[in-house]
C-alpha cells in the first residue's frame, strides 16, 4: 500500500522557491498521520547542490534529476521526470506549491498517472491516515472541501498560506540520482528572455504594493516602486492597467492573474472589483488607498486611506525612510 508524501521542489536560476519549502514543511507536519516518510524531487541542470538547502526541511530522501536536457523548463520533460520520481517513491500524496510552473506541470503528471488533483489549496486537514483539502471557490465566496478515495492524490498548495518550518542544518537526507531519458521529449525550450526589473515574485512576496487606474498613468509606476524598494515588496497591478498596457501581465493580481496571500497588501488606486478581490482577499492585512470613499475595496480593507495615491504614497515612503534611518 502506497504511503508517504512526495514534494516537487521548484527551482529557478539555481534558487529553491520558498513556496516549495512551505509545501515540504507542510508535508513534514502531516506525515505522522499519513504514515511512511517525506521525500522530495528536484529537476534541472546543476541542481544537486540544492539538496543541502532542501535537506534542512527534513525529507527522508531527495530524488535528483540533473541533466542538461532539463536546463530550461518544458512541460513534457519535467512531467516525465516527476512521473519517474512518483513511481520510484510510491507515495500516497504528491505536494507542490501552486506556482505558474505547477499549474502547467502537476495536472499533466496527475493525468499520466490517472490520479485526482486538488489545486490552490489553502488548508489541509488530517483525519486518521487520510487528508482533506480545502480551497476557495467562486472568487472566495465559498469553500470546497475535498476527500479522496484514491491510492495516489496530487495537491497544490497556495504560497504564503502554509508555515515555513525552522531549518535544521543538522538533518541529512538521503540523495538518490534518477536517470530520466530525454528521448521522448518532443519540444525543448532553447532560450528564455526574462523581463527586467521584477526581483520579487508576486505570488510568493510577503508584501505587495499594487496599483490600479488611480495612479493615472504608466509614468507614475516609480511612485509605487519607491515604496516597494523601502518595504522590500513586490509590485502588483490590477487587470485594468495591464489591459491598458501600463505594465506587464506578470504583475497582474486577480481572477485572471495571480492569486496571492501576502502578509501585507497595499492597494493603491484600485477600486476593488470582484475579479481583483478573488486574487488577494486572503491577504493577512489589506491597506487601501483610494480617493473614492465609496470604492468597494474599503469593505475588504483592514485599514483605509481616502485620498490621492500620488500625494499619499510619497509621504508614506518618506516617513518609512525616516523610520528606517535612510534619510
Amino acid at each position: 500500500m502506497a504511503q508517504g508524501i512526495l514534494v516537487f521542489i521548484e527551482q529557478r536560476n539555481g534558487q529553491v522557491r520558498k513556496s516549495s519549502l512551505e509545501a515540504l514543511s507542510e508535508a513534514a507536519r502531516l506525515i505522522g498521520n499519513v504514515g511512511g516518510s517525506v521525500s522530495a524531487v528536484v529537476v534541472g541542470q546543476n541542481v544537486k547542490g540544492l539538496t543541502a538547502e532542501i535537506s534542512k526541511y527534513k525529507p527522508a530522501k531527495i530524488f535528483v534529476v540533473d541533466s542538461g536536457d532539463f536546463a530550461n523548463y518544458s512541460t513534457e520533460g519535467y512531467a516525465q521526470a516527476v512521473t519517474e520520481a512518483v513511481k520510484k517513491a510510491d507515495p500516497a500524496f504528491v505536494f507542490s506549491a501552486q506556482t505558474s510552473m505547477a499549474k502547467d506541470l502537476i495536472p499533466r503528471v496527475a493525468a499520466r498517472l490517472d490520479a485526482p488533483i486538488a489545486t490552490d489549496v489553502t488548508e489541509i486537514k488530517s483525519e486518521g491516515s487520510s487528508l482533506t483539502a480545502v480551497k476557495p471557490m467562486y472568487s472566495g465566496k465559498a469553500y470546497g472541501v475535498y476527500e479522496f478515495a484514491s491510492p495516489l492524490v496530487f495537491i497544490t498548495l497556495r504560497p504564503n498560506r502554509f508555515a515555513l518550518s525552522a531549518a535544521d542544518a543538522g538533518h541529512q537526507a538521503q540523495v538518490e540520482d534518477l536517470a530520466v531519458s530525454a528521448g521522448n521529449i518532443r519540444a525543448k525550450v532553447g532560450e528564455v528572455h526574462a523581463a527586467k526589473g521584477q526581483t520579487i515574485e508576486v505570488s510568493e512576496a510577503p508584501i505587495i504594493v499594487a496599483g490600479g487606474r488611480g495612479i493615472k498613468g504608466p509614468e507614475n509606476w516609480p511612485v509605487l516602486q519607491n515604496l516597494c524598494d523601502v518595504l522590500g515588496a513586490a509590485l502588483g497591478a490590477s487587470r485594468a492597467v495591464v489591459d491598458a498596457g501600463w505594465i506587464d501581465h506578470q504583475h497582474q493580481v486577480g481572477q485572471t492573474g495571480k492569486t496571492v496571500s501576502p502578509q501585507l497588501y497595499i492597494a493603491c488606486g484600485i477600486s476593488g472589483a470582484i475579479q481583483h478581490l478573488a486574487g488577494m482577499s486572503s491577504s493577512k492585512v489589506i491597506v487601501a488607498i483610494n480617493k473614492d470613499p465609496e470604492a468597494p475595496i474599503f469593505k475588504h480593507a483592514t485599514y483605509g486611506i481616502v485620498g490621492d495615491v500620488l500625494e499619499i504614497v510619497p509621504k508614506v515612503t518618506e516617513e518609512l525612510k525616516h523610520m528606517n534611518g535612510k534619510n
